[in-house]
């Protein structure tokens, strides 16, 4: 019914998308950066740590279908990532951990730890979180230090052969050495304040606390965009890998990324799109002081900029995971994914995606009935992180 090549490119746009969700999502890690820095009081805190608590979920959710979606789609990167790099996943992995136990043992009676050292477990998962997901969503175009030996699938010489296998000792933290991941880490990261600070603007009911996440607004927007736009530039300008299918091999290629923005108008045209949508929601908040709904025009425009970039990271035949100790080892969505059968048994079950998206919109409504109060916050009526 549908070819190999499409299954692969439909999957990838199923990841793709998962990562747009999951970035947009990194208010809750952004918002929890300001616990200390908006919250003047014990009250002020705990209605910050209550909005923030109330959603968690749907991020650490989120990040486990990114990773097994990448698991069952293109096995080959998980198993090189995730098993080269771990390093940084095992960061990454604690830091949510971290966050975890913090909402559900900071107002537990009797904790030795004390709540505001939980609340500080909040703040590092906050910028690790987005940090490490910025990078490693870089190293999809800088690249990273590993060998794969594609002979090596389907051996029955031994009972584990080894396909893939990290380039050096460091498993992952050589992608700090590259400036340019740290560049769009901290992008994520002050994008992630700004989505926390919109999130709380329109999420409290609360005028000071409001005003104070309007101005944080404006104060993290700025070193997020400059950070942002040198990175595209880089990205626009830089060379990548193009799989030749009937070689099996891969060639360099200057200015690759500029070049299928244009032979992918609807990428292009998304992407512009998204960075519009981002841009009117900061505006929006910023300029006028009534608005509450930025949250949305930024999210959105967060998911859709997302999503063009990884597309234009594996779509027209770029290598998505390029490796810099041996190009023709690089990974592309030719090279590196499931079985037809089992992309195509897959894709029927991915049907089901639109009724669990309705059933997420409808569990947020229901959460966000009401926003969170100071009286809400000083009653004992109802649970509290």
């Amino acid at each position: 019914m549908f070819t190999y090549s499409f299954l692969q490119s439909y999957w990838w746009l199923l990841v793709s998308l998962l990562g747009g969700l999951l970035v947009f999502l990194l208010f809750v890690q952004g918002a929890n950066t300001l616990i200390f820095r908006l919250g003047r009081d014990e009250t002020e805190r705990t209605m910050i740590v209550n909005a923030t608590g109330r959603k968690w979920e749907f991020t650490f959710t989120t990040l486990v279908t990114f990773g097994g979606a990448f698991f069952a789609s293109f096995p080959l990167f998980y198993s090189t990532s995730f098993g080269g790099a771990y390093w940084v996943w095992m960061l990454l992995l604690l830091s949510f951990i971290l966050q975890a136990v913090a909402y559900e043992f900071q107002s537990k009676p009797g904790n030795v730890l004390g709540r505001t050292t939980y609340r500080r477990f909040l703040v590092f998962n906050g910028f690790v979180g987005p940090f490490l997901l910025g990078a490693a969503v870089s190293t999809f175009f800088t690249g990273s230090a590993f060998y794969v030996d594609q002979g090596a699938m389907g051996s029955i010489d031994g009972l584990s052969p080894v396909i893939s296998r990290w380039a050096n000792a460091w498993h992952g933290l050589d992608a700090l050495a590259n400036p340019w991941n740290w560049v769009l880490g901290l992008a994520v990261f002050f994008l992630a304040r700004v989505l926390g600070s919109l999130y709380l603007v329109n999420n409290l009911r609360d005028d000071a606390l409001r005003q104070r996440a309007r101005r944080q607004v404006w104060i993290d927007a700025i070193p997020f965009l400059l950070l942002f736009l040198a990175w595209l530039g880089f990205l626009l300008s830089t060379t990548g890998l193009v799989y030749d299918a009937s070689a099996r091999t891969f060639s360099a290629e200057p200015l690759r990324y500029l070049h299928s923005l244009v032979r992918l108008p609807l990428v292009g045209i998304g992407f512009v799109i998204g960075v519009v949508l981002v841009l009117a929601g900061i505006l929006r908040t910023v300029l006028k002081s009534t608005s509450t709904c930025g949250i949305w025009l930024t999210g959105l425009g967060t998911v859709v900029t997302v999503l063009c970039l990884l597309l234009l990271a594996g779509l027209d035949g770029t290598a998505y995971y390029p490796s810099t100790a041996d190009p023709q080892a690089s990974l592309c969505l030719a090279n590196s994914s499931s079985s037809e059968f089992t992309l195509t048994v897959m894709s029927w079950v991915s049907l089901i995606i639109p009724f669990v998206v309705a059933y997420i919109f409808y569990c947020w409504y229901k959460i966000d009935l009401g926003g969170i109060s100071r009286k809400e916050m000083e009653s004992g009526d109802t649970h509290k992180y």
